[in-house]
């Protein structure tokens, strides 16, 4: 299947998330906050096939890692995660670079699809 990032500053989250993704046959790496995701995207080469990030964490936002990595690996796909309407918001504004914005609380069913909605947009494109 597909090589995943998980960035997200809440663990519970983190880890339904990555659980979720790993029984749907998903290799999972996990990042607590967006610097530690940019350092793991870099490590990776941008190796990664899907790249789903809060946009809400300290340190560096989802958007401010988002912005950054697809400066260096222009291919990249990203898919935010939020609760917030304003973040989705902001999200809007990066067209081309995230592919989706899931809202925050979400079920295992709903993050699965998701992802595989995402991915399916990437093998065709």
């Amino acid at each position: 299947m597909a090589k995943l990032l998980i960035v997200e500053d809440d663990e519970s989250v983190r880890t339904l998330a990555a659980r979720a993704l790993e029984r749907a046959g998903h290799t999972i790496d996990i990042a607590a906050d967006g610097a530690q995701g940019l350092s793991l995207i870099q490590a990776a080469r941008g190796g990664y096939d899907l790249v789903v990030s809060d946009i809400r964490m300290p340190e560096m936002d989802g958007i401010e890692m988002a912005i950054a990595a697809a400066a260096l690996f222009p291919a990249m796909k990203i898919m935010l995660m939020t609760g917030y309407a304003d973040q989705r918001e902001r999200a809007e504004e990066l067209n081309g670079i995230i592919l989706d914005v899931v809202q925050k609380p979400f079920t295992l069913a709903e993050i699965r699809s998701r992802v595989e909605r995402a991915l399916a947009l990437i093998c065709f494109a």
